[in-house]
Protein backbone atom coordinates (compact mmCIF):
# COMPACT_ATOMS: atom_id res chain seq x y z
CA UNK A 1 0.00 0.00 0.00
CA UNK A 2 1.31 3.99 -0.94
CA UNK A 3 0.56 7.05 0.38
CA UNK A 4 1.32 9.91 -2.11
CA UNK A 5 2.05 12.80 -0.19
CA UNK A 6 2.00 16.22 -2.93
CA UNK A 7 2.29 20.03 -1.97
CA UNK A 8 -0.76 22.61 -2.42
CA UNK A 9 1.49 24.80 -3.37
CA UNK A 10 1.57 28.64 -1.62
CA UNK A 11 -0.98 30.53 -3.96
CA UNK A 12 -3.52 30.53 -5.85
CA UNK A 13 -5.96 28.18 -7.86
CA UNK A 14 -3.97 29.14 -11.10
CA UNK A 15 -0.66 28.28 -9.40
CA UNK A 16 -1.57 24.88 -8.85
CA UNK A 17 0.36 22.66 -10.84
CA UNK A 18 -1.69 20.47 -13.59
CA UNK A 19 -0.12 17.34 -12.38
CA UNK A 20 -1.19 18.11 -8.95
CA UNK A 21 -4.73 18.91 -9.98
CA UNK A 22 -5.12 15.60 -11.69
CA UNK A 23 -3.69 13.85 -8.92
CA UNK A 24 -6.21 15.22 -6.54
CA UNK A 25 -9.12 14.83 -9.02
CA UNK A 26 -8.46 11.53 -9.54
CA UNK A 27 -7.93 10.20 -5.97
CA UNK A 28 -11.10 8.28 -4.07
CA UNK A 29 -8.94 8.55 -0.73
CA UNK A 30 -7.91 12.05 -0.70
CA UNK A 31 -6.87 13.39 3.49
CA UNK A 32 -5.78 17.14 3.54
CA UNK A 33 -4.21 18.29 6.56
CA UNK A 34 -6.58 21.40 6.07
CA UNK A 35 -8.95 22.63 3.97
CA UNK A 36 -7.83 26.43 4.98
CA UNK A 37 -6.05 26.71 1.63
CA UNK A 38 -6.57 29.30 -0.86
CA UNK A 39 -6.97 26.36 -3.62
CA UNK A 40 -9.36 24.53 -1.73
CA UNK A 41 -12.42 26.77 -2.27
CA UNK A 42 -11.95 26.39 -5.93
CA UNK A 43 -11.52 22.92 -6.34
CA UNK A 44 -14.54 22.05 -4.13
CA UNK A 45 -16.87 24.06 -6.67
CA UNK A 46 -15.08 21.53 -9.06
CA UNK A 47 -16.19 18.53 -7.07
CA UNK A 48 -13.39 17.66 -5.07
CA UNK A 49 -14.23 15.27 -2.52
CA UNK A 50 -11.19 14.84 0.68
CA UNK A 51 -11.35 14.17 4.17
CA UNK A 52 -9.11 17.33 6.30
CA UNK A 53 -8.03 17.10 9.76
CA UNK A 54 -8.89 20.82 11.07
CA UNK A 55 -11.00 18.52 14.06
CA UNK A 56 -8.32 17.18 15.30
CA UNK A 57 -6.38 20.66 15.59
CA UNK A 58 -9.53 21.25 18.25
CA UNK A 59 -9.43 18.49 19.95
CA UNK A 60 -5.42 18.91 21.48
CA UNK A 61 -4.04 21.89 22.78
CA UNK A 62 -0.65 20.14 21.74
CA UNK A 63 0.83 20.63 18.06
CA UNK A 64 2.49 17.59 18.58
CA UNK A 65 -0.27 15.73 19.82
CA UNK A 66 -2.10 16.86 16.69
CA UNK A 67 0.77 15.30 14.40
CA UNK A 68 1.13 11.93 16.26
CA UNK A 69 -2.60 11.37 15.72
CA UNK A 70 -2.80 12.44 12.18
CA UNK A 71 0.41 10.38 11.10
CA UNK A 72 -1.21 7.00 13.11
CA UNK A 73 -4.19 7.71 11.36
CA UNK A 74 -3.12 7.94 7.66
CA UNK A 75 -0.54 4.50 8.69
CA UNK A 76 -3.71 2.78 9.82
CA UNK A 77 -5.82 3.79 6.43
CA UNK A 78 -2.79 2.87 4.13
CA UNK A 79 -2.76 -0.28 5.32
CA UNK A 80 -6.41 -0.86 3.44
CA UNK A 81 -6.37 1.13 0.19
CA UNK A 82 -4.12 3.79 -1.48
CA UNK A 83 -4.61 7.13 -0.54
CA UNK A 84 -3.01 10.65 -1.36
CA UNK A 85 -2.15 13.66 1.33
CA UNK A 86 -2.09 16.81 0.88
CA UNK A 87 -0.25 19.52 2.59
CA UNK A 88 0.16 23.49 2.19
CA UNK A 89 3.26 24.14 0.54
CA UNK A 90 6.13 21.55 -0.39
CA UNK A 91 5.76 18.46 1.49
CA UNK A 92 9.43 18.84 2.96
CA UNK A 93 9.22 22.29 4.10
CA UNK A 94 8.17 22.69 7.76
CA UNK A 95 5.59 19.81 7.36
CA UNK A 96 6.02 17.83 10.74
CA UNK A 97 3.49 15.36 9.70
CA UNK A 98 5.60 14.35 6.27
CA UNK A 99 8.60 13.65 8.68
CA UNK A 100 6.62 11.30 10.92
CA UNK A 101 5.72 9.52 8.04
CA UNK A 102 8.85 9.15 7.02
CA UNK A 103 10.21 8.01 9.94
CA UNK A 104 7.70 5.52 10.33
CA UNK A 105 6.22 4.33 6.98
CA UNK A 106 8.54 1.48 6.50
CA UNK A 107 8.20 -0.12 9.54
CA UNK A 108 4.68 0.12 8.75
CA UNK A 109 5.33 -1.41 5.60
CA UNK A 110 3.94 1.83 3.82
CA UNK A 111 5.44 2.84 0.67
CA UNK A 112 5.91 6.43 0.61
CA UNK A 113 5.63 8.62 -2.80
CA UNK A 114 6.23 12.47 -2.43
CA UNK A 115 5.84 15.24 -4.85
CA UNK A 116 6.57 18.67 -4.60
CA UNK A 117 4.25 21.71 -4.75
CA UNK A 118 5.47 25.36 -4.66
CA UNK A 119 7.08 26.07 -0.79
CA UNK A 120 5.71 29.01 0.73
CA UNK A 121 9.89 30.41 0.61
CA UNK A 122 9.71 31.18 -2.30
CA UNK A 123 6.49 33.76 -2.37
CA UNK A 124 8.36 34.83 1.35
CA UNK A 125 11.07 36.05 0.16
CA UNK A 126 9.14 37.76 -3.25
CA UNK A 127 6.86 39.37 -1.12
CA UNK A 128 9.50 41.13 1.37
CA UNK A 129 12.35 41.45 -1.12
CA UNK A 130 14.85 39.27 0.69
CA UNK A 131 17.55 37.33 -0.81
CA UNK A 132 18.29 34.31 1.57
CA UNK A 133 22.02 34.19 0.23
CA UNK A 134 22.26 36.66 2.88
CA UNK A 135 21.89 34.51 5.35
CA UNK A 136 18.44 32.92 6.55
CA UNK A 137 16.39 31.07 9.09
CA UNK A 138 13.39 28.99 8.29
CA UNK A 139 11.95 28.13 12.43
CA UNK A 140 9.11 26.52 13.24
CA UNK A 141 6.78 28.99 15.78
CA UNK A 142 5.29 25.92 17.42
CA UNK A 143 8.23 25.10 18.55
CA UNK A 144 10.49 27.80 19.01
CA UNK A 145 13.93 28.28 21.17
CA UNK A 146 15.45 31.02 21.70
CA UNK A 147 19.16 29.48 21.36
CA UNK A 148 18.60 28.95 17.61
CA UNK A 149 18.29 32.24 16.53
CA UNK A 150 20.72 33.66 14.63
CA UNK A 151 19.56 37.23 14.82
CA UNK A 152 22.21 38.56 11.99
CA UNK A 153 20.31 36.67 9.53
CA UNK A 154 17.04 36.74 7.98
CA UNK A 155 14.37 35.14 10.70
CA UNK A 156 10.87 33.38 8.82
CA UNK A 157 8.81 31.87 11.31
CA UNK A 158 6.55 30.10 10.03
CA UNK A 159 3.52 27.65 11.96
CA UNK A 160 2.27 30.78 13.35
CA UNK A 161 -1.62 29.73 13.25
CA UNK A 162 -3.00 31.83 15.94
CA UNK A 163 -2.42 34.38 18.46
CA UNK A 164 -1.44 31.94 21.20
CA UNK A 165 1.72 31.11 18.47
CA UNK A 166 2.45 34.47 18.17
CA UNK A 167 2.66 35.43 21.69
CA UNK A 168 4.82 32.49 22.51
CA UNK A 169 6.91 33.82 19.42
CA UNK A 170 6.90 37.27 20.71
CA UNK A 171 8.05 36.17 24.13
CA UNK A 172 11.18 33.95 23.37
CA UNK A 173 11.97 37.22 20.54
CA UNK A 174 11.71 39.91 23.36
CA UNK A 175 14.33 38.04 25.51
CA UNK A 176 16.75 38.94 22.38
CA UNK A 177 15.23 41.55 20.81
CA UNK A 178 14.20 45.28 22.22
CA UNK A 179 10.35 45.14 22.73
CA UNK A 180 9.54 47.82 19.75
CA UNK A 181 12.02 46.04 17.46
CA UNK A 182 10.13 45.62 14.12
CA UNK A 183 8.92 42.59 12.72
CA UNK A 184 6.68 41.89 9.37
CA UNK A 185 3.14 39.73 9.53
CA UNK A 186 3.15 37.81 6.25
CA UNK A 187 -0.49 35.96 5.18
CA UNK A 188 -1.15 34.18 1.96
CA UNK A 189 2.08 35.03 0.57
CA UNK A 190 1.98 34.99 -3.59
CA UNK A 191 -1.96 34.57 -3.19
CA UNK A 192 -4.67 36.98 -3.97
CA UNK A 193 -4.82 37.24 -0.30
CA UNK A 194 -1.33 38.34 0.37
CA UNK A 195 -1.08 40.60 3.49
CA UNK A 196 1.90 42.57 4.49
CA UNK A 197 2.04 44.37 8.31
CA UNK A 198 4.67 46.10 10.06
CA UNK A 199 4.16 45.84 13.69
CA UNK A 200 6.51 46.41 16.79
CA UNK A 201 7.58 42.86 18.26
CA UNK A 202 5.37 43.78 21.47
CA UNK A 203 2.64 43.81 19.56
CA UNK A 204 2.84 40.89 17.03
CA UNK A 205 -0.03 38.50 18.85
CA UNK A 206 -2.50 42.06 18.91
CA UNK A 207 -2.69 41.70 15.17
CA UNK A 208 -2.85 38.26 14.08
CA UNK A 209 -5.49 37.18 11.69
CA UNK A 210 -5.73 33.90 12.29
CA UNK A 211 -4.99 31.49 9.36
CA UNK A 212 -2.68 28.87 8.56
CA UNK A 213 -0.99 30.58 6.09
CA UNK A 214 0.46 33.57 8.48
CA UNK A 215 4.42 33.76 9.18
CA UNK A 216 6.54 36.33 10.84
CA UNK A 217 9.46 37.64 9.51
CA UNK A 218 12.32 39.37 12.11
CA UNK A 219 14.55 41.15 9.69
CA UNK A 220 18.40 40.68 10.27
CA UNK A 221 19.74 43.03 13.39
CA UNK A 222 22.20 45.31 12.05
CA UNK A 223 22.77 47.57 15.10
CA UNK A 224 25.59 45.92 17.37
CA UNK A 225 24.10 46.97 20.19
CA UNK A 226 21.49 44.98 20.53
CA UNK A 227 23.81 41.74 19.89
CA UNK A 228 25.25 42.23 23.65
CA UNK A 229 23.11 39.90 24.73
CA UNK A 230 24.60 37.04 22.91
CA UNK A 231 27.24 34.64 24.03
CA UNK A 232 29.08 34.73 20.94
CA UNK A 233 28.71 38.91 20.72
CA UNK A 234 30.93 38.80 24.20
CA UNK A 235 33.44 36.06 22.82
CA UNK A 236 33.69 38.48 19.90
CA UNK A 237 34.54 41.82 22.39
CA UNK A 238 37.21 39.31 24.19
CA UNK A 239 38.43 38.05 21.22
CA UNK A 240 39.16 41.87 19.91
CA UNK A 241 40.56 42.85 23.36
CA UNK A 242 43.18 40.17 23.24
CA UNK A 243 43.65 40.97 19.17
CA UNK A 244 46.30 42.99 17.40
CA UNK A 245 44.82 46.47 17.95
CA UNK A 246 43.13 45.02 21.16
CA UNK A 247 43.83 46.09 24.90
CA UNK A 248 47.67 46.17 25.71
CA UNK A 249 46.57 44.86 29.56
CA UNK A 250 44.40 42.33 28.03
CA UNK A 251 46.97 41.12 25.76
CA UNK A 252 49.64 40.47 28.24
CA UNK A 253 47.36 38.40 30.59
CA UNK A 254 48.45 34.66 31.20
CA UNK A 255 46.56 31.71 33.18
CA UNK A 256 49.32 32.65 36.04
CA UNK A 257 48.43 36.77 36.28
CA UNK A 258 45.02 36.24 36.10
CA UNK A 259 44.91 33.98 38.86
CA UNK A 260 44.24 36.58 41.46
CA UNK A 261 41.77 38.22 39.52
CA UNK A 262 39.41 35.23 39.42
CA UNK A 263 39.58 34.46 43.63
CA UNK A 264 38.81 38.49 43.96
CA UNK A 265 35.49 38.36 41.21
CA UNK A 266 34.45 34.59 43.34
CA UNK A 267 34.48 36.99 46.77
CA UNK A 268 32.65 39.75 45.57
CA UNK A 269 30.04 37.18 44.42
CA UNK A 270 29.54 36.02 47.37
CA UNK A 271 29.17 39.49 49.11
CA UNK A 272 26.63 40.40 46.26
CA UNK A 273 24.64 36.91 46.83
CA UNK A 274 24.95 37.63 51.01
CA UNK A 275 23.69 41.37 50.42
CA UNK A 276 20.50 39.25 48.29
CA UNK A 277 21.27 42.44 45.88
CA UNK A 278 20.24 41.24 42.59
CA UNK A 279 21.46 43.70 40.21
CA UNK A 280 25.16 43.51 41.61
CA UNK A 281 24.38 39.97 41.89
CA UNK A 282 24.46 39.85 37.95
CA UNK A 283 27.51 42.10 37.90
CA UNK A 284 29.63 39.92 39.66
CA UNK A 285 28.69 36.92 37.87
CA UNK A 286 29.37 39.10 34.54
CA UNK A 287 32.85 39.39 36.34
CA UNK A 288 33.51 36.02 36.92
CA UNK A 289 32.40 34.89 33.37
CA UNK A 290 35.32 37.28 31.89
CA UNK A 291 37.64 35.42 33.53
CA UNK A 292 36.08 32.30 32.55
CA UNK A 293 36.32 33.83 28.70
CA UNK A 294 39.68 35.32 29.11
CA UNK A 295 41.22 31.74 29.98
CA UNK A 296 39.63 30.42 26.92
CA UNK A 297 40.35 33.32 24.45
CA UNK A 298 44.46 32.71 25.91
CA UNK A 299 43.98 28.94 25.59
CA UNK A 300 42.63 29.24 22.10
CA UNK A 301 45.03 32.59 21.00
CA UNK A 302 48.28 29.52 22.49
CA UNK A 303 46.63 26.75 20.08
CA UNK A 304 45.66 24.13 23.40
CA UNK A 305 42.10 24.92 23.63
CA UNK A 306 38.96 26.50 23.34
CA UNK A 307 35.78 27.89 24.90
CA UNK A 308 34.11 25.06 22.75
CA UNK A 309 36.46 22.12 24.36
CA UNK A 310 35.55 23.90 27.89
CA UNK A 311 31.66 23.44 26.97
CA UNK A 312 32.22 20.39 25.53
CA UNK A 313 33.89 18.74 28.58
CA UNK A 314 31.20 20.49 30.95
CA UNK A 315 28.67 19.07 29.02
CA UNK A 316 29.27 15.38 28.83
CA UNK A 317 30.84 15.58 32.41
CA UNK A 318 27.17 16.82 33.40
CA UNK A 319 25.56 14.04 31.57
CA UNK A 320 28.14 11.57 32.87
CA UNK A 321 27.40 12.13 35.95
CA UNK A 322 23.73 12.66 36.37
CA UNK A 323 22.65 9.29 35.35
CA UNK A 324 19.11 9.47 37.51
CA UNK A 325 18.43 12.66 34.95
CA UNK A 326 19.92 11.66 31.38
CA UNK A 327 19.70 7.67 32.24
CA UNK A 328 18.51 5.07 34.14
CA UNK A 329 20.15 5.22 37.42
CA UNK A 330 17.71 6.64 40.09
CA UNK A 331 18.21 8.57 43.05
CA UNK A 332 15.83 9.29 45.62
CA UNK A 333 17.13 11.80 47.79
CA UNK A 334 19.98 14.86 47.56
CA UNK A 335 22.41 11.87 49.43
CA UNK A 336 22.15 9.41 46.74
CA UNK A 337 22.92 11.75 44.22
CA UNK A 338 25.83 12.77 45.85
CA UNK A 339 27.16 9.19 46.58
CA UNK A 340 26.46 8.45 42.73
CA UNK A 341 28.38 11.85 41.70
CA UNK A 342 31.32 11.03 44.04
CA UNK A 343 31.31 7.11 42.47
CA UNK A 344 31.43 8.04 39.09
CA UNK A 345 34.19 10.74 40.16
CA UNK A 346 36.23 7.77 41.67
CA UNK A 347 35.56 5.75 37.98
CA UNK A 348 36.72 8.56 35.54
CA UNK A 349 40.44 8.96 37.43
CA UNK A 350 42.85 6.64 35.74
CA UNK A 351 44.80 6.09 38.99
CA UNK A 352 43.67 6.08 42.32
CA UNK A 353 45.37 8.95 44.46
CA UNK A 354 48.09 7.91 46.74
CA UNK A 355 45.61 9.13 50.22
CA UNK A 356 41.99 9.33 50.64
CA UNK A 357 42.64 12.92 51.52
CA UNK A 358 44.34 13.29 47.62
CA UNK A 359 42.54 15.89 45.58
CA UNK A 360 41.95 19.09 47.03
CA UNK A 361 43.61 22.16 45.64
CA UNK A 362 46.54 23.65 46.78
CA UNK A 363 44.94 27.04 45.99
CA UNK A 364 41.90 26.73 48.72
CA UNK A 365 41.88 29.14 51.51
CA UNK A 366 42.83 27.44 54.32
CA UNK A 367 39.27 27.37 56.38
CA UNK A 368 38.07 25.72 52.94
CA UNK A 369 40.84 22.97 52.86
CA UNK A 370 40.52 22.20 56.52
CA UNK A 371 36.51 21.48 56.03
CA UNK A 372 37.30 19.25 52.58
CA UNK A 373 40.12 16.78 54.56
CA UNK A 374 37.28 16.43 57.18
CA UNK A 375 34.53 15.90 54.49
CA UNK A 376 36.71 13.29 52.65
CA UNK A 377 38.29 11.11 56.05
CA UNK A 378 34.68 11.27 57.29
CA UNK A 379 33.55 9.15 54.15
CA UNK A 380 35.00 6.50 55.38
CA UNK A 381 34.01 7.18 59.10
CA UNK A 382 36.67 8.83 60.70
CA UNK A 383 34.64 11.07 62.34
CA UNK A 384 32.71 12.03 65.87
CA UNK A 385 29.69 10.16 66.14
CA UNK A 386 28.16 13.20 68.27
CA UNK A 387 28.79 17.11 68.53
CA UNK A 388 28.92 16.68 72.64
CA UNK A 389 32.79 14.86 71.62
CA UNK A 390 33.63 17.82 68.78
CA UNK A 391 33.25 20.57 71.95
CA UNK A 392 35.19 18.70 74.41
CA UNK A 393 37.88 18.61 71.39
CA UNK A 394 37.46 21.96 71.19
CA UNK A 395 38.04 23.07 75.05
CA UNK A 396 41.08 20.87 75.36
CA UNK A 397 42.74 22.60 72.06
CA UNK A 398 41.70 26.23 73.99
CA UNK A 399 43.73 24.77 77.00
CA UNK A 400 46.81 23.34 75.31
CA UNK A 401 46.59 26.74 73.78
CA UNK A 402 46.43 28.74 76.67
CA UNK A 403 49.50 26.67 78.05
CA UNK A 404 51.71 27.36 74.83
CA UNK A 405 51.56 31.15 75.56
CA UNK A 406 52.90 30.93 79.44
CA UNK A 407 55.98 29.21 77.26
CA UNK A 408 55.48 32.17 74.35
CA UNK A 409 57.01 29.34 72.17
CA UNK A 410 56.64 28.49 68.07
CA UNK A 411 54.03 25.66 69.46
CA UNK A 412 51.28 28.37 69.72
CA UNK A 413 51.01 28.78 66.18
CA UNK A 414 50.33 24.88 66.09
CA UNK A 415 48.18 25.03 68.87
CA UNK A 416 45.88 28.10 67.43
CA UNK A 417 45.46 25.94 63.99
CA UNK A 418 44.18 23.04 66.16
CA UNK A 419 41.32 25.39 67.79
CA UNK A 420 40.57 26.73 64.09
CA UNK A 421 40.56 22.85 63.09
CA UNK A 422 38.03 21.88 65.91
CA UNK A 423 35.87 24.80 65.68
CA UNK A 424 35.96 23.71 61.63
CA UNK A 425 34.66 20.48 62.94
CA UNK A 426 32.09 22.17 65.07
CA UNK A 427 30.97 23.99 61.78
CA UNK A 428 30.92 20.82 59.54
CA UNK A 429 28.10 19.76 61.81
CA UNK A 430 26.10 21.94 61.98
CA UNK A 431 26.62 22.78 58.08
CA UNK A 432 27.87 26.09 58.59
CA UNK A 433 30.33 27.03 55.83
CA UNK A 434 33.13 28.42 57.72
CA UNK A 435 34.62 30.95 55.24
CA UNK A 436 31.46 32.31 54.66
CA UNK A 437 30.91 32.52 58.43
CA UNK A 438 34.23 33.95 58.78
CA UNK A 439 33.22 36.58 56.08
CA UNK A 440 30.05 37.80 57.49
CA UNK A 441 31.67 38.59 60.93
CA UNK A 442 34.54 40.60 59.30
CA UNK A 443 32.34 42.45 57.47
CA UNK A 444 29.83 43.08 60.95
CA UNK A 445 33.40 44.44 62.37
CA UNK A 446 34.08 46.10 59.04
CA UNK A 447 30.54 48.00 59.40
CA UNK A 448 30.77 48.54 63.22
CA UNK A 449 34.02 50.06 63.27
CA UNK A 450 32.69 52.72 60.78
CA UNK A 451 30.03 53.94 63.10
CA UNK A 452 32.16 53.73 65.70
CA UNK A 453 34.74 56.59 63.44
CA UNK A 454 31.79 57.89 62.55
CA UNK A 455 30.99 58.76 66.55
CA UNK A 456 34.15 59.94 66.54
CA UNK A 457 33.91 62.41 63.35
CA UNK A 458 30.98 63.91 65.38
CA UNK A 459 32.76 64.48 68.76
CA UNK A 460 35.58 66.67 66.84
CA UNK A 461 37.91 64.57 68.75
CA UNK A 462 40.67 62.37 67.69
CA UNK A 463 40.27 58.78 68.04
CA UNK A 464 43.04 58.24 69.84
CA UNK A 465 41.45 60.16 73.14
CA UNK A 466 38.63 57.76 73.49
CA UNK A 467 39.44 54.98 76.18
CA UNK A 468 38.84 51.62 75.10
CA UNK A 469 35.52 51.85 77.12
CA UNK A 470 34.29 54.38 75.40
CA UNK A 471 34.74 53.06 71.59
CA UNK A 472 33.28 49.77 73.19
CA UNK A 473 30.48 51.53 73.79
CA UNK A 474 29.77 52.96 70.29
CA UNK A 475 30.29 49.18 69.06
CA UNK A 476 27.38 48.07 71.74
CA UNK A 477 25.25 51.14 70.37
CA UNK A 478 26.17 49.84 66.70
CA UNK A 479 25.41 46.47 67.69
CA UNK A 480 21.86 47.49 68.85
CA UNK A 481 21.05 49.19 65.82
CA UNK A 482 22.00 45.83 64.01
CA UNK A 483 25.44 46.77 62.39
Amino acid sequence: MKISIIGLGAGDFEQLPMGVYKQLKASDHLYLRTKEHPVIAELESDGLAYQSFDHIYEAHDQFDAVYEEICSFLLQEASKYNLVYAVPGHPLVAEKTVQLLIERAEEAGIELEINGGQSFLDSMFQALKIDPVEGFQLLDGTSLNKDELSLKQHMIIGQVYDSFVASEVKLSLMDLLPFDYKVWIVTAAGSKEEELREVPLFELDHHMRLNNLTSVYVPPVSDEALLNKSFNKLREIIAVLRGPNGCPWDKKQTHESLKKYLIEEAYELIEAIDEDDIDHIIEELGDVLLQVLLHAQIGEDEGFFSIEDIIQGLSEKMIRRHPHVFGEVEAENVDEVLQNWQSIKAEEKEEKPASLLDGIPASYPQLLKAEALQKKAAKVGFDWEEVSSIWDKVREEIKEFEIETENNNENMISEFGDILFAFVNIARYYQINPEEALNRTNKKFYHRFLYIEEKVRESGKDISSFSVDQLDAFWNEAKKRGY
